[in-house]
C-alpha cells in the first residue's frame, strides 16, 4: 500500500516539474522570438511593399517586376541568405563556446566570399532579358524585367555585407537593434517608392533603385551600431588574414545551408517563371507572385527562434499560422486589392486563397524546422529533403496539373503545396528521431576547433 501511495506523488512532482520547465521555456522563447519574428516579417515586407506599389500601375508592370524579383531571388538574394545560414552554425556555436573573436572572423570570411560570388550574378542580371526570352518568357515582360534587375545590382552588393551583419547580431541575440533598423529602413523605402512612382512618375526602375537604397541603408545603420556599441566589443574584431583561412569553412557549412533554404525558395520562384508560359502570362504571373509574397510574409517569422526549443516553437507556429490562415480566408475577397485594382486579378487571388492558407501553415512550420537544422549543423539532410519534396514530387505535380490538366495557376500552386506538405512531414520525422545529446557534443567539438586546425582542414 505504501508503495502504491508513493508512486502518484512521485509522478505528480515529476509532472509539476515538467510543467514548470515548459512554462519557463515558453516565456524565454516569447521574449526572444517576438522581436525575431518581427524582424523577419519586416525583411520580407520590403519586397511585398514594392510589389504592392507596382501592382497598381497595371498587369504588365506587376508581371515584369514579379519575374524580375523571381530571377534575382533565385540567382542572388536567396543564395546569399542561404549561404549565410552556415553562419548560424559557426557563429552561434562559437558564441556559445565563448570564442567571441571567431565570430568577427567568420563574418569577414562570409563578406569576402559573397563579394566574389557577386561577379557572375551581376553578369546574369545584365543579360536577363535574353535568358528569359530563351526559356520562353513573354518578350515584353522579359525586357521590362531586365531593366528592373539592372537597378537591383547595387542592392545585391549591399546584401554581401548586410546578410552577414544580420547573422553577427542574431547569434548574440541582439534583435532589438535589428528590429529598429528594419523598421526605419522599411519606412524610408516605402516613402521612396511611393514618391518616385506616384509623384515623380519615374516608373518601375525607381522601385528597384529604392530597394537598392534599402540595402545600403541597412549596411550603414548596422555597421555604425556594431562599430559604436559596447555590447559588440567582445565579438568585434579587426580584419586579418584569418578571414581568408576560414573561407573554406564558411563555404563548407554555407553551401549545404544554401541548398536547404534555396531549393524550396527556388521551387516557389520556379512556379512564377512557369506561370509566364501559361495563356495570359501577365495575369497568371501577377496572381502567382501575389500569393507567394503573401505566403512568405505570413509564414516567415520563426526560423531563427527554432534554435531555442524545437517543439515549443513548432507548437506556437502551428497555432500562429493557423490563425493567420483563418484570417486570410475570411478576407480572401479583398486581399488582392492591396496589390492590384484589376477585378480579374483580385478574383483570381480569392480563388487561390484556400490553397494559400494551407501553404502559410506549412511554410511557417518549415522555417522553424529549417532553423533547427541550421543551428544543429545538419543542413545537408535538409537539402536532400527539399530536393526530394519539391523537385522529385512538388514541381512535377505542378507541371502536370497546370499544363496537362489545364488548371493553370491553381495547378501550379497545388503542386508546390504538395511539396511543402511532404517537406514538413519529413523534417518533423527527422527532428523527432534526432539524438540531441549527440548534436550538443558535436557542437562543442566544432566550436572548440583551434585556428591552426582550421587552416589544416582548409588545405585538405
Amino acid at each position: 500500500m505504501e508503495s502504491g501511495t508513493s508512486d502518484p506523488g512521485i509522478d505528480e512532482a515529476s509532472n509539476h516539474f515538467t510543467w514548470k520547465r515548459l512554462i519557463k521555456e515558453v516565456k524565454k522563447v516569447s521574449l526572444l522570438a517576438a522581436p525575431m519574428i518581427t524582424v523577419a516579417i519586416l525583411q520580407y515586407m520590403v519586397q511585398v511593399v514594392a510589389l504592392m506599389i507596382v501592382g497598381h500601375l497595371g498587369e504588365l508592370p506587376l508581371a515584369s517586376v514579379s519575374i524580375a524579383l523571381s530571377v534575382t531571388n533565385i540567382s542572388g538574394f536567396s543564395l546569399f541568405i542561404g549561404l549565410c545560414g552556415g553562419l548560424d552554425t559557426l557563429c552561434g556555436q562559437a558564441y556559445g563556446a565563448k570564442q567571441y573573436k571567431k565570430i568577427g572572423t567568420y563574418i569577414y570570411s562570409a563578406i569576402i566570399s559573397l563579394l566574389f560570388i557577386c561577379i557572375p550574378i551581376i553578369l546574369l542580371w545584365i543579360f536577363m532579358d535574353k535568358v528569359l526570352i530563351l526559356i520562353g518568357q513573354d518578350h515584353q515582360i522579359s525586357v521590362e524585367a531586365q531593366k528592373f534587375a539592372v537597378w537591383l545590382i547595387p542592392g545585391l552588393v549591399a546584401s554581401a555585407f548586410y546578410d552577414p551583419l544580420v547573422r553577427f547580431l542574431q547569434c548574440q541575440s541582439l534583435v532589438i537593434p535589428l528590429l529598429m533598423n528594419f523598421a526605419v529602413v522599411l519606412g524610408i523605402t516605402t516613402l521612396s517608392c511611393w514618391i518616385s512612382v506616384y509623384k515623380l512618375n519615374y516608373g518601375i526602375q525607381s522601385v528597384a533603385f529604392s530597394l537598392s537604397l534599402c540595402g545600403w541603408l541597412n549596411v550603414l545603420f548596422l555597421g555604425i551600431y556594431i562599430k559604436c556599441s559596447s555590447i559588440c566589443e567582445k565579438t568585434r574584431t579587426h580584419f586579418s588574414k584569418e578571414a581568408f583561412y576560414n573561407i573554406w569553412l564558411f563555404l563548407r557549412f554555407g553551401f549545404p545551408a544554401a541548398l536547404m533554404i534555396c531549393l524550396k525558395w527556388w521551387g516557389f520562384e520556379a512556379v512564377v517563371l512557369l506561370s509566364g508560359r501559361l495563356p495570359n502570362p501577365q495575369l497568371e504571373t501577377s496572381v502567382l507572385s501575389i500569393c507567394i509574397r503573401v505566403a512568405n510574409e505570413l509564414g516567415a517569422g520563426n526560423a531563427e527562434a527554432a534554435r531555442l526549443s524545437a517543439w515549443v516553437v513548432t507548437s506556437a507556429v502551428v497555432i500562429e499560422t493557423f490563425v493567420a490562415g483563418v484570417i486570410l480566408f475570411c478576407i480572401r475577397h479583398i486581399v488582392g486589392y492591396a496589390y492590384s485594382h484589376t477585378e480579374q486579378v483580385v478574383s483570381y487571388v480569392a480563388t487561390l486563397a484556400p490553397f494559400l492558407c494551407l501553404s502559410i501553415i506549412t511554410d511557417g512550420l518549415q522555417m522553424v524546422l529549417s532553423g533547427v537544422a541550421k543551428g544543429s549543423g545538419w543542413q545537408r539532410i535538409g537539402a536532400y529533403v527539399n530536393l526530394g519534396a519539391f523537385y522529385i514530387v512538388g514541381i512535377p505535380v505542378a507541371i502536370v496539373l497546370a499544363f496537362v490538366r489545364h488548371l493553370n495557376a491553381k495547378g501550379l500552386w497545388i503542386g508546390i503545396l504538395v511539396g511543402s506538405i511532404l517537406q514538413s512531414i519529413l523534417l518533423i520525422t527527422i527532428a523527432a528521431l534526432t539524438n540531441w545529446q549527440k548534436q550538443a557534443i558535436k557542437a562543442r567539438e566544432r566550436a572548440a576547433v583551434g585556428n591552426g586546425e582550421l587552416r589544416t582542414s582548409n588545405t585538405q
